[in-house]
């Protein structure tokens, strides 16, 4: 399983969704389990990797918050959690999200 979180250059939240991705994986007791960072600097690497905004986190290439209809950009990701809107999901969110992706196709 390859797990990645990607960002832009700067983004703001790129440090809270590592720390939120690494608590996800330790609390559904993937504590082996490690991510790695890649950073999206263009709109060619954008298109690429179906890249619609920053932070986006995958499983095998997957987006685990795929929105259907979203075009690819360098643009900050904007998340709707329990407490509202925000730039990462909430742990808990991401955590479900994070087993259900790793058990869907």
């Amino acid at each position: 399983m390859k797990v990645e979180l990607l960002t832009v250059p700067d983004c703001p939240n790129a440090a809270t969704a590592a720390d939120r991705l690494r608590q996800a994986l330790d609390e559904a007791g993937m504590h082996d389990v490690t991510f790695t960072t890649r950073l999206i600097a263009d709109q060619d690497e954008a298109e690429q990797a179906g890249f619609t905004g920053s932070p986006t986190f995958l499983i095998d290439g997957r987006d685990l918050f795929a929105e259907p209809g979203q075009a690819p950009g360098l643009t900050c990701r904007v998340y709707q959690t329990p407490h509202g809107l925000a730039g990462v999901p909430a742990a808990d969110q991401l955590r479900r999200t994070l087993c259900d992706g790793i058990t869907s196709p």
